[in-house]
């Protein structure tokens, strides 16, 4: 992973939806190779249960910025101390169905083990970049939103997980961003509207 294009990179943006919110994609290097750390949300929460996220939440009025919530949230939900992560930049702000303007950004953190709050997290997953970035490991579906219009939603396939929805639009960008891998402009499956997002392949 260029790391470095993060830093240089200048975000997009969204200044008018709802609420707020950030999340922290944490960068671990093993071995000389790159990691990505994603919690799994617990599966008795109402919303989004079960899926592959990476350490974040809505920001509070406590937090000085959107900086600050990022990291709040990832040792509230991970056991990471805010001196722990190097934030190297930030990513564009995404749009989620439930009004909230999401701002991701990227840190390295250290390659040691983290502690999940159960209240929130079941897992902690650390997936490997080159498993992320293999085609075999990728599909895309469009499916037509009934208040959004047409979306392309992205599923990466790695060790057992399935990582989508939101968390898989900021993948994608951290990705193409940092190294040669690029979406494809094919989709594998056109969804009905109607139908439930799978996870699986």
């Amino acid at each position: 992973m260029e790391l470095g294009r993060v830093a240089e990179y200048v975000p997009r943006d969204v200044p008018d939806e709802d609420h707020d919110a950030a999340v922290l994609a944490p960068v671990v290097e093993r071995e000389g190779d790159h990691y990505l750390l994603f919690t799994k949300r617990a599966d008795h929460l109402g919303e989004h249960a079960g899926q592959m996220s990476f350490p974040g939440g809505g920001r509070e009025p406590s937090d000085a910025d959107l900086r600050a919530t990022a990291l709040r949230e990832a040792e509230e939900e991970i056991g990471l101390r805010p001196a722990e992560a190097d934030i190297v930049g930030r990513l564009d702000d995404i749009r989620t169905t439930s009004r909230y303007a999401v701002t991701p950004y990227v840190a390295t953190v250290p390659d040691r083990e983290y502690t999940p709050d159960e209240r929130e997290v079941a897992e902690i997953a650390v997936l490997p970049v080159a498993g992320l970035v293999d085609p075999d490991n990728h599909e895309v579906e469009r499916r037509e939103h009934p208040q959004y219009g047409e979306s392309i939603v992205h599923f990466f396939h790695v060790g057992g997980y399935t990582v989508w929805g939101a968390t898989a639009r900021i993948l994608v960008q951290l990705l193409e961003l940092t190294t040669d891998w690029r979406a494809p402009e094919d989709v594998d499956k056109v969804v009905d509207p109607d139908a439930d997002v799978r996870q699986g392949k």
